[in-house]
């Protein structure tokens, strides 16, 4: 079953930021700033040359609480520290004016990155009808890219894959009418006013014009050089012959890539790795990283810190806090589906916020502990036993060398946290241990047999027992707070507990940036309409069956950046919620965002829960 959505239980007092407005930042609406979520602000721009500018600005001089700035067609998401947005905002916005300002001087110098194309697409023939020209002047024309030549505009949609832009207008053709179900790694292809190399199979519907053999994406190369195209870099494309086949064993590369830093020049996000990061040599293609095999620090006869996973259930993850930083090469933050429930496991058996832990889907995990450990569960109230002794949520609990911890299927929610001390040191990928759904990236899903080695993780000591929660046992979806409360070992309720009366779940949500692509109608209901989720949810999405939204705007939007909780509606009016492994950018309308309490709840969602948006009031 693939689900996702409300988390489990501890109530957060916190003070409340002060309210963004939309802003015009400058007498000419040449930048517009939107508020978007908790830690969001969206910078609206004239066109791509301002969106370069404004990128380049940030990214060569991030105000102090910044942490992401994701490019896309028209606009310029910036993330940043939500209890400071609106110092920080102040500081994007002034930027962003005198960007634009400076826009006309010049792009500047860029990395310049040669890329070998072989004009051998399944498409060539089909975009020369379409652009009433030969096939070989669409080649020429491909090759020599508009007057101002190619430069990478943004990230998105997969890791490693670039918008760039700067195509030939005579080349700009709409997409296939039917995408295809997998479009192969390396195929260069054109869409609109991009062109664009896929880094990895996947469904797509731009057109395709040849392939390359060229990595455009890689781990290995580390966080600075794992995508080859990153914004602001020059990109050539240059003619290459089709590989050579020698007996029958396969083709051979005649052409890699190669990268020239133009005078002054960095490369976006610091200097490129200089193990393979200029793209001089091919890499392997990325795999999930290994699970370690079992050590035995200290003494020879001391127990090996491990524990050995006997069953996993659905699905099990390790999950940390994620990767932020890389949306503008398009790899999304991922981590745990909800990062509070994470930390408290975390801050129960004295480790770091950051450290590695399980997210276990519906129960079913059993996990036999090598050595003397602290563990501890939040999120879903996962009827839990260690040796046949139940074990409540929201404590560290000992768990003695040679015991084993088993979990059932929670009563109600989804997701469970399990948090050993250290935490959890399976190889890191690009600077974090989760795995995301969307990309690959990260160690693969938990496996009965892997055997997983305790960390150093280590910040204090476990926290020492403290009062039962005074709610009762078996509280709602709707009425418990997210994240992990105390939950006794005799009140943990049972697994068959029926849930056919469950309430409506409320996920607390602000107005979007693109409410007003909703007709009025269309907003009433967005505040009113209570929604099924479909079992076509995952941690990417959550999925929304009902009436659908009518919408005021029906053409295109301008691909532009995604937050996790980010409310968008499709064509077909159904609203989809972004979970932790959302893509980094999209082209529907982003009508809501959800809380943190929002989001929360949405990582507890199960197929057939009933939901509903409580946005604040308008105004």
């Amino acid at each position: 079953m693939s689900t996702c959505g409300p988390s489990s239980t501890r109530p957060r007092a916190r003070r409340a930021p002060r309210r963004l407005r939309p802003v015009t930042a400058d007498a000419r609406p040449a930048v517009r700033a939107l508020p978007y979520g908790d830690d969001g602000l969206l910078l609206e721009l004239a066109d791509l040359a301002a969106v370069r500018a404004v990128d380049a600005a940030l990214r060569a001089a991030p105000p102090d609480g910044v942490v992401d700035v994701v490019p896309a067609a028209r606009t310029v998401l910036v993330r940043g520290r939500s209890r400071t947005r609106a110092r920080w905002a102040d500081a994007v916005r002034a930027v962003g004016v005198a960007a634009v300002a400076g826009a006309g001087t010049g792009a500047g110098p860029g990395r310049v990155v040669a890329v070998p194309v072989v004009y051998d697409g399944p498409d060539l023939d089909e975009v020369a009808a379409l652009a009433g020209r030969s096939a070989e002047e669409v080649v020429a024309r491909h090759l020599a890219g508009g007057p101002d030549g190619y430069r990478v505009a943004f990230g998105g949609f997969m890791p490693g894959f670039a918008y760039v832009a700067g195509l030939d207008p005579v080349l700009h053709v709409t997409r296939r009418d039917t995408p295809r179900t997998r479009v192969p790694t390396g195929s260069v292809a054109v869409a609109g006013e991009f062109t664009a190399v896929y880094p990895a199979p996947t469904p797509g519907g731009w057109r395709l014009l040849g392939t390359t053999t060229t990595r455009l994406f890689d781990p290995a190369r580390g966080r600075a050089g794992a995508a080859l195209l990153a914004p602001g870099d020059v990109v050539q494309f240059v003619r290459a012959t089709p590989p050579a086949v020698h007996g029958g064993v396969g083709p051979t590369a005649t052409a890699d890539a190669r990268t020239v830093a133009a005078p002054g020049a960095t490369p976006p996000g610091g200097p490129r790795a200089p193990d393979g990061g200029s793209g001089t040599t091919p890499a392997p293609p990325p795999v999930p990283a290994p699970i370690p095999a079992p050590g035995r620090p200290g003494a020879p006869d001391a127990p090996p810190r491990v524990l050995t996973v006997v069953a996993t259930g659905p699905l099990v993850l390790v999950q940390d806090l994620g990767r932020p930083g890389l949306a503008g090469v398009g790899v999304p933050p991922s981590g745990a589906a909800d990062p509070d429930a994470a930390r408290a496991a975390n801050r129960l058996v004295g480790n770091a916020a950051g450290a590695a832990v399980l997210e276990v889907l519906l129960g079913g995990l059993v996990v036999t502990f090598a050595a003397t450990t602290a563990v501890a569960l939040t999120g879903a109230p996962a009827p839990a036993r260690l040796d046949g002794r139940p074990v409540g949520h929201g404590v560290p609990v000992r768990a003695a060398a040679g015991t084993t911890l088993a979990l059932a299927a929670p009563p109600d929610g989804l997701r469970t946290w399990v948090a050993v001390r250290g935490g959890l040191d399976v190889p890191p990928v690009l600077g974090s241990r989760a795995h995301d759904q969307l990309s690959g990236l990260g160690p693969a899903p938990v496996r009965a047999g892997d055997v997983l080695a305790y960390g150093t993780a280590f910040d204090g000591l476990p926290v020492p027992p403290g009062p039962p929660d005074p709610r009762p046992a078996g509280v709602t979806p709707s009425t418990r707070a997210p994240t992990a409360a105390y939950v006794p070992a005799a009140d943990v309720p049972s697994a068959d507990v029926p849930a056919a009366d469950a309430p409506v779940v409320d996920l607390p949500a602000v107005d979007g940036p693109r409410l007003d692509h909703l007709d009025a109608a269309g907003r009433a209901a967005l505040r009113s309409t209570v929604w099924t989720v479909s079992p076509a949810s995952n941690r990417v999405a959550v999925r929304l069956d009902g009436s659908p939204l009518t919408r005021a705007a029906t053409g295109e939007l301008p691909s532009e950046g995604l937050v996790a909780g980010a409310v968008q509606v499709p064509h077909d009016g159904r609203p989809v919620l972004f979970g932790a492994d959302h893509p980094v950018t999209g082209g529907y309308p982003v009508v809501a965002v959800l809380t943190r309490d929002g989001r929360a709840r949405a990582a507890q969602l199960r197929p057939g829960d009933r939901v509903r948006l409580a946005l604040a009031p308008p105004g």
